[in-house]
């Protein structure tokens, strides 16, 4: 099991992200708050703070997990591989729709970061809402493996 490390949510493209202590999560707008919400297959996306540190210590740098632009840091979990399964987060439930591929914007932040990114799922996970809630920093978070997921099926 692992926990909600941080929120974060940007209202339009090139914006600094804005951290929170907690987020409504809806299947209309995602992370309220976050332009990209309404995305499909995409409304929240998860990175983990080891695969960060892992891309940032391959690079001999610290970024702010903020530099990957995504919504949320969860701890203690391999997202790897995890199509298809649930990411239960407080009492919210995130349907993990595939490894989110690190874009030229990693590149802006720092050279090479995007190639640190690629191994191992390390840019996160994008998923769907399939339950609404709130969610909050310090919120358990757990991955319940689908039928799809365990039988390695599309």
């Amino acid at each position: 099991m692992g926990a909600l490390l941080s929120i974060a949510v940007r209202d339009a493209s090139r914006v600094p992200m804005k951290s929170l202590d907690e987020a409504a999560v809806t299947r209309a707008a995602g992370v309220a708050g976050d332009f990209r919400g309404t995305v499909p297959g995409r409304q929240v996306t998860v990175v983990v703070r080891e695969a960060w540190e892992a891309a940032c210590a391959e690079l001999d740098t610290e970024l702010p997990w903020t530099t990957r632009r995504a919504n949320l840091l969860v701890e203690g979990m391999d997202l790897a591989g995890t199509t298809g399964s649930k990411l239960v987060i407080g009492d919210v439930v995130l349907e993990i729709t595939g490894e989110t591929d690190p874009c030229g914007r990693m590149e802006e932040a720092l050279p090479g970061l995007k190639e640190a990114l690629t191994p191992e799922w390390r840019a996160g996970v994008m998923c769907t809402v399939e339950k609404e809630g709130t969610i909050r920093v310090g919120d358990s978070v757990r991955i319940e493996s689908s039928v799809v997921a365990q039988s390695g099926a599309n």
